[in-house]
């Protein structure tokens, strides 16, 4: 029997029955259903979530994380048991501090969000690992989003499937994902990585953007929340998150043009812009190419000068030996018309500084900046 997602445990339940608890400075542990706690002086909301079971689970809140520390689910069909997470932002009116949730994916700001988890698995039992970002039509606090819910499965054992159908793939954070789509009322996009691992450190963007450039989100819409957890089907004990942050801010992206030195000022082929969104150790950034007459099937070129490596990248493939990167169509943004251009990205890692990438060209022909 195909099984689905927690999404659904978002559906009036939650709203009724959540119960708020105080801050966790020791070890806090909690067994009611919807029981929940904050930890680092309200900067995360730890939640029970127990939702579709009658099995008690309880878990360990410590400052970093939690530890379902029981859980005995016997849920063989249909939906998981509960969805035990940590947050920042607002679920069903329950916020945490400081997030700058909700915000709209058009502002820039919307650009550094960054997360990090690692988590532990048990040796047996029937779960998913997944982050749940909720995206909403308006900056909401309360009740069920009706935008874009999107799932990041690091790991998953049995049969358990997301909502919906598998759609495509995508290579995203360093590493490729199975792409699932469905509808249940909202969006349900669930990428779920196909090695699985027990860690990750991402910018939200880089999946709302595929979200968005597969027409499953739009621009306009608020992102609420950014939560990671499991969803146990069968057992569930030893599920543990052993540190999860967030973090809003860092480097605003600014418009940065490059011109290519080897035709500065009269490539008349193309025109370049490049922006950056950059942290301590990592950014990423968007290019977009306008060419001066049609194009089909494209590549673009440029190379980086201090020794930037690329973890992945969205709209094109995108390689690289050594200093020099070579990004190529995919396979429905090939075509490229007169006053059209061509747009893509990527996640990358830097030390020492970051330049920007100079000597861009299309299919060869040297660009000028926009």
């Amino acid at each position: 029997m195909r099984m689905i997602t927690a999404s659904l445990a978002m559906l009036g339940s939650v709203a009724a029955s959540l119960v708020v608890g105080q801050a966790a400075h020791a070890d806090t542990v909690i067994c009611d259903k919807y029981g929940s706690t904050t930890v680092q002086n309200g900067k995360y909301v730890v939640i029970n979530n127990v939702w579709g079971s009658s099995a008690t689970q309880c878990i360990n809140v410590t400052n970093n994380g939690f530890t379902v520390t029981q859980a005995q689910h016997n849920n063989t069909g249909g939906t998981p048991a509960a969805y035990p997470a940590i947050y920042a932002g607002c679920h069903y009116a329950n916020c945490s501090t400081n997030s700058g949730l909700p915000l709209q994916a058009s502002n820039s700001q919307f650009n550094t969000v960054q997360t990090s988890v690692s988590m532990s698995y048990p040796g047996s039992g029937i779960y998913d690992a997944a982050y749940d970002i909720w995206f909403d039509p308006t900056p909401r606090r309360d009740g069920q989003n009706t935008g874009a819910e999107i799932m990041v499965w690091l790991n998953h054992t049995g049969s358990v499937q997301p909502v919906g159908s598998r759609v495509g793939t995508a290579n995203i954070a360093g590493a490729t994902w199975d792409v699932w789509f469905g509808n249940i009322g909202w969006n349900v996009i669930s990428y779920v990585r196909t090695s699985p691992t027990n860690s990750i450190s991402f910018a939200v963007r880089n999946f709302y953007d595929d979200t968005v450039n597969r027409g499953y989100g739009q621009r306009s819409w608020y992102l609420t929340s950014v939560q990671a957890g499991f969803e146990p089907w069968v057992g569930g004990a030893g599920l543990a998150v052993n540190n999860f942050s967030y973090s809003i801010g860092g480097s605003v992206p600014s418009s940065t043009p490059t011109t290519s030195p080897s035709n500065p000022g009269n490539g008349g082929g193309c025109k370049v812009k490049y922006t950056k969104n950059e942290w301590q150790g990592g950014f990423t950034a968007d290019v977009t190419v306008t060419p001066s007459s049609a194009v089909n099937n494209w590549t673009v070129g440029f190379n980086f000068p201090n020794g930037q490596k690329i973890t992945s990248g969205w709209n094109a493939t995108v390689t690289q030996n050594g200093s020099s990167v070579t990004a190529k169509n995919l396979s429905y943004n090939g075509s490229v018309g007169a006053g059209g251009s061509i747009s893509f990205g990527f996640q990358g890692t830097w030390s020492g500084s970051n330049g920007n990438p100079t000597g861009f060209t299309l299919n060869g022909t040297a660009c000028t900046n926009a």
